[in-house]
């Protein structure tokens, strides 16, 4: 049977391979999720990523469910005043290492994750008065657990910068 070249590069990456393997086993609850999603996105531009499987779909956030990364297509959206210092590529590619950091973070607490980062993360994002106080004290979202983790794992495995710690 032949393969693309895309299917034969998939593969010559030996930790990409234990990457999914891991993330379909330890990581199985978010990962079937993620897959879920990817299946409802299906019609959206997707790619691989360090082994992840990358869909951007058409919301103003960014999610992450086991292997699968959901990268907004506005990546300025919240970030309006970081035009000046990124260009939108470099921005979202930013904000693409901060949703692989997630993907680890799947790894290390597997069937957990949901509760133990995806939980903190949604609360953090969504609650009203958590958003006020981001807005009052200039606390980015950035900065805290499990956000601040995200970004310096996905860094450390990516060998690439994160989105680092922008306010909105």
């Amino acid at each position: 049977m032949m393969h693309s070249a895309n299917q034969q590069r998939e593969y010559q990456n030996p930790r990409d391979l234990i990457y999914k393997v891991a993330q379909w086993t330890w990581g199985l609850p978010q990962s079937l999720c993620g897959l879920a999603v990817s299946l409802y996105y299906r019609n959206c531009r997707q790619y691989e990523f360090h082994g992840a499987h990358v869909t951007v779909w058409p919301h103003k956030s960014s999610l992450s469910l086991g292997m699968y990364l959901f990268l907004t297509d506005d990546a300025f959206h919240y970030y309006h005043d970081q035009k000046s210092e990124f260009t939108e590529k470099a921005f979202a590619r930013g904000l693409l290492v901060h949703e692989y950091g997630h993907t680890i973070q799947s790894l290390m607490y597997g069937p957990l994750y949901l509760i133990a980062v995806g939980l903190p993360s949604i609360l953090w994002a969504n609650l009203p008065a958590l958003q006020k106080r981001r807005k009052e004290k200039r606390i980015s979202y950035y900065s805290v657990y499990p956000e601040k983790q995200a970004n310096k794992l996905g860094e450390r495995f990516t060998g690439e910068k994160s989105i680092g710690a922008p306010i909105s």
